[in-house]
């Protein structure tokens, strides 16, 4: 899943930040699993600055609680989910099957 479109106009190291906490939002992410979870190839000085630059701007959330710190997305930048996994209409196997008279 991706941040949503009105934060998507930013640098592409904060973006990546973004996209990668988006698709942990429950569980959060260290830095260390941000390091490894951006879609891009960033240093780890451009990871700093990304994410020191995303919680400025309040896009991010840090918990440093008894355990590891780990890093948030704020709910504004989660997209709602959609209904694409509906489970009251038929499957695109289902589908397949009616189209094929299986």
């Amino acid at each position: 899943m991706q941040a949503k479109r009105e934060y998507r106009d930013r640098d592409e190291a904060e973006v990546a930040v973004l996209d990668a906490l988006v698709d942990r939002s429950e569980e959060g992410m260290t830095v260390f699993e941000l390091r490894s979870g951006v879609d891009v190839d960033i240093d780890i000085d451009d990871l700093e600055t990304a994410l020191a630059d995303l919680k400025e701007a309040g896009l991010i959330d840090v918990e440093n609680d008894d355990e590891a710190m780990r890093i948030y997305p704020d709910d504004r930048v989660v997209p709602e989910p959609t209904n694409d996994d509906d489970e009251d209409g038929p499957s695109i196997l289902d589908r397949l099957r009616e189209k094929l008279g299986f």
